[in-house]
């Protein structure tokens, strides 16, 4: 099965550009295909891992991704899907962001032997000089073509407009794909729906300069079955860096998935057969409940490995009761089956330390669901513990100004929860 029906049948592809030659191209080559990623964080996050694990599909068909790290283009800021000026940062910044993000993408893909290649738009475009940039690459878009982009759109009915610096990013990205080809016969690239405008310019740059047959590829923007964006939680973005977003949250956040959304989360986010997923559909209550745990557990192990993996279904069923996986539900996932599940214990439920006598009598409830991360903000934390929603080692908070003492601990320990099923432990020293 060709890597494009791959991606067909899984639910990725929104748009593509020469559907025919480029099946052709991806039976017939080894191609090397593109992905740009924004540099603004230390940590991609949920919402970049349709991007990411479109590139670990392609590599496991036996082509070369590369992960293109904006390092030139985010000093200045993609206007695609924003309706605000972006945040520029520095060089700096931008440098010790790459090293955050090339160790997330490692989990996803293989840079061994130059499998996969991670590189820095900035190495190009940083250097450019601007008159013979705009008579070499300037001269072939048209203005009238651009401002009819969607990305540029939303921009310029917005309330601060698209800027003059703005408008240039379309050209830079464009150059990007005519250097890739150029440099690493680099005929594909690939991205979310909001680029589409920046993909066909790449495109139609690269076939003006070089002559050559270029693709486009565009994934949906995903959101759940209730409408939302993904990968939005009561802690903001779901990080795939563990020490912003813990693997046990990582768990937490698609053991919690809706219903609706199973089916399809498993054929987006982990790489079970096709023939298993379809199987989830047909599946209610309890049943569902356990494929959202194979789901988890698929999901945390690509990104933060087997042990944390493991380390999360351990917490959850010290948390919530035993999980009982039958071995026909799913069948390749890793995750342990009936039997399996006995004597687990719950260290990897999130935790920090407190001395006794900097808790005892000194903390605020409230100060202390702030400061654990199971709520925003102080007013935040009242709400919940007014609306019933906040418990101390399953006795519920009375009032967000109740100081911890003594008989609130139990073993050393007090475990907080919010809701039904945000945990946070507290051990005393």
């Amino acid at each position: 099965m060709s890597v494009l029906s791959v991606l067909k049948e899984r639910g990725f592809i929104d748009n593509l550009t020469h559907t025919e030659e480029l099946e052709d191209y991806l039976e017939n080559n080894r191609a090397t295909c593109y992905i740009g990623f924004d540099p603004t964080a230390s940590s991609l996050h949920v919402g970049s891992l349709v991007c990411i694990m479109a590139l670990a599909h392609m590599q496991r068909h036996g082509h070369r991704p590369i992960a293109l790290v904006g390092g030139g283009t985010g000093l200045i800021g993609d206007p695609s899907g924003k309706t605000e000026l972006r945040k520029i940062i520095t060089m700096d910044q931008i440098e010790e962001n790459k090293k955050g993000i090339r160790a997330q993408l490692s989990r996803f893909l293989d840079f061994s032997d130059g499998k996969a290649l991670l590189l820095d738009n900035a190495q190009w475009l940083v250097n450019l000089e601007y008159i013979p940039f705009l008579r070499d690459i300037g001269r072939h878009f048209s203005v009238n073509r651009m401002i009819k982009a969607e990305s540029y759109k939303a921009r310029m009915d917005s309330e601060d407009g698209l800027t003059f610096i703005e408008f240039n990013y379309m050209l830079l990205q464009a150059y990007d794909f005519l250097q890739l080809a150029k440099s690493h016969n680099c005929f594909l690239q690939m991205g979310g729906s909001d680029q589409w405008g920046n993909i066909v310019a790449g495109i139609d740059l690269t076939r003006r300069v070089l002559k050559k047959q270029v693709f486009g590829m565009t994934f949906p923007l995903i959101t759940t079955s209730a409408g939302i964006k993904m990968g939005k939680t009561h802690k903001g973005a779901v990080w795939l860096d563990a020490q912003r977003f813990s693997p046990y949250d990582y768990y937490q956040f698609w053991v919690n998935a809706d219903d609706a959304d199973v089916s399809r989360f498993l054929a987006l986010f982990t790489f079970l057969p096709m023939n298993e997923i379809r199987s989830v559909k047909s599946l209610q209550g309890a049943d569902l409940n356990r494929a959202k745990a194979v789901l988890a557990y698929e999901a945390t192990r690509i990104c933060h490995g087997e042990d944390e993996a493991l380390k999360a279904f351990k917490a959850s069923v010290s948390m919530f009761g035993p999980m009982e996986i039958e071995p026909n539900l799913l069948p390749s996932s890793s995750i342990p089956r009936k039997g399996d599940s006995s004597n687990l214990q719950n260290d990897a439920i999130p935790s920090s330390s407190y001395s006794r006598q900097d808790i005892l009598g000194k903390i605020p409830v409230a100060d202390l669901f702030v400061d654990s991360g199971l709520c925003r903000s102080k007013s935040d934390a009242r709400r919940l513990i007014k609306q019933g929603g906040a418990y101390i080692n399953g006795n519920r908070a009375t009032s967000h100004d109740q100081m911890i003492c003594e008989a609130d601990i139990s073993a050393n320990e007090l475990m907080l929860r919010a809701g039904k099923k945000k945990y946070h432990k507290i051990i005393i020293k």
